[in-house]
């Protein structure tokens, strides 16, 4: 029973957290409490369930229990009720949210958690602040979790968190999707959030769990959404391909035992092979040649960050995220289409690397030019290229890691084997700290 409770609630908490929240901000219009409300029916829900048994239907049940929740916080509070901050939430999408009693009848699913994420990446919110808000309470990462994929610390996080669910609570935020002439102003803080959402599910986390495809899953679907609302948008595209990209290799991550399979040892049968055909189709689809012109750039040191940005005659020029979506997907694009391992061209890897950090300045962006350097010209030249990172990636455990791999090739163990030694120091997930530690033991 224990074992069926555990993975009834892990399942729950997957998919039902930011839909229960968003109902629960549009009834009663305090980000607040629905989020407190949520962790409580959660904390009864693992009390009650190994004896009563898992309810037919989970989310029905966290819903009635987070509702009780509120009610009680609100009756406490009830003298002080008109100080609170109030979301602006309309009596008709209140009343909608009331009425709701399975959050999971498919009907207005994608419109509450749409709702959500514009809610929490409104323009009055700071930039960090729209993406935190989103990972909590649309993914519903813990404060540890969403520090560590925005590589700051937690007690900075915590305080953050803290500072943003108050402005979004007393600045009047509408929780709804913009009318359609805001729509495009708001795009790239949306994406850049979904993206973070969906890296989320493949970003080490603490402890045993390695993976949350489920993330994955959910943000191409919250941008197929916004892909409905808002067709032809470079940015989603884009997105949409790079996402599909990485999404198609996710049952070959993993060994069956959760040890981590690297790319070069993944077999390429069972990645989805559908997903990458989207991906690529979708990078070929706003003009006929697009895709050609960027990877012959690659190819001949030609501008592709240019080339990316520039449409057929008449087009507005992609924004810079659009542009650095679509030298991500080109990469991952150059991996998922190579026949093998060896078959991979990483001198066009190499160069649209170097057109995403010129277009960046990011260190992680110099961090993978670093490995595709290697392969391409050998460790020398990749171990060069991380000179500098440690100051800019200070708590990042694949610096020394990779680090370790490419003095291991320049056959320098124990240089190799002191950065191990450093990788271990930071690494938090259990899967990669075997994997450093099995690379470590057979060094030595």
């Amino acid at each position: 029973m224990t074992d069926l409770v555990d993975a009834a609630l892990a399942d729950a908490w997957q998919t039902s957290w930011s839909r229960l929240v968003g109902l629960l901000i549009g009834q009663y219009q305090r980000p607040d409490l629905a989020e407190d409300a949520v962790a409580d029916a959660f904390e009864s829900a693992a009390r009650h369930w190994p004896a009563d048994g898992v309810p037919t239907n989970t989310g029905a049940w966290l819903l009635t229990a987070a509702r009780r929740r509120v009610l009680d916080r609100l009756r406490t509070e009830a003298v002080h009720r008109r100080k609170e901050p109030l979301m602006a939430v309309d009596d008709e999408m209140r009343a909608a949210a009331a009425a709701v009693v399975d959050p999971f009848d498919g009907a207005h699913v994608a419109d509450e958690q749409l709702r959500l994420v514009f809610a929490c990446c409104h323009p009055a919110l700071a930039a960090d602040d729209r993406v935190a808000l989103t990972l909590r309470f649309v993914v519903g990462l813990t404060t540890a979790e969403i520090a560590r994929l925005l590589l700051v610390q937690e007690t900075a996080m915590a305080a953050r968190l803290t500072r943003a669910k108050k402005r979004l609570a007393s600045s009047g935020i509408p929780f709804a999707v913009p009318p359609p002439g805001q729509l495009d102003s708001r795009l790239d803080a949306v994406a850049t959030v979904l993206y973070l959402m969906f890296t989320s599910g493949y970003q080490p986390g603490s402890g045993p769990v390695t993976l949350r495809v489920d993330l994955g899953d959910e943000a191409i679907w919250l941008v197929r959404q916004l892909s409905v609302l808002l067709p032809g948008r470079a940015v989603l595209s884009s997105l949409l391909a790079l996402m599909l990209l990485q999404h198609s290799r996710r049952d070959t991550r993993l060994s069956p035992s959760g040890q981590i399979v690297l790319l070069p040892d993944q077999d390429r049968s069972r990645w989805h092979g559908e997903e990458i055909a989207e991906a690529v189709a979708l990078l070929a689809s706003e003009e006929p040649d697009r895709a050609r012109r960027a990877a012959d750039g690659a190819t001949s040191g030609g501008p592709v960050a240019r080339e990316s940005a520039e449409g057929s005659s008449g087009a507005a020029p992609a924004s810079q995220l659009a542009q650095e979506y679509r030298l991500q997907a080109l990469i991952a694009a150059e991996h998922a289409t190579a026949p093998s391992s060896a078959d991979t061209r990483w001198s066009r890897i190499c160069t649209l690397y170097a057109s995403l950090e010129d277009l960046t300045g990011s260190p992680v962006v110099r961090l993978a030019r670093a490995v595709a350097v290697a392969e391409a010209y050998g460790p020398t030249a990749g171990l060069a290229l991380l000179d500098g990172l440690d100051e800019a990636l200070p708590r990042h455990h694949r610096l020394p890691a990779v680090r370790a791999e490419l003095l291991v090739r320049a056959g320098d163990p124990a240089a190799a084997a002191t950065e191990y030694e450093r990788a271990l120091a930071l690494v938090t997930n259990d899967a990669e700290r075997t994997h450093l530690t099995t690379r470590l033991s057979t060094l030595r």
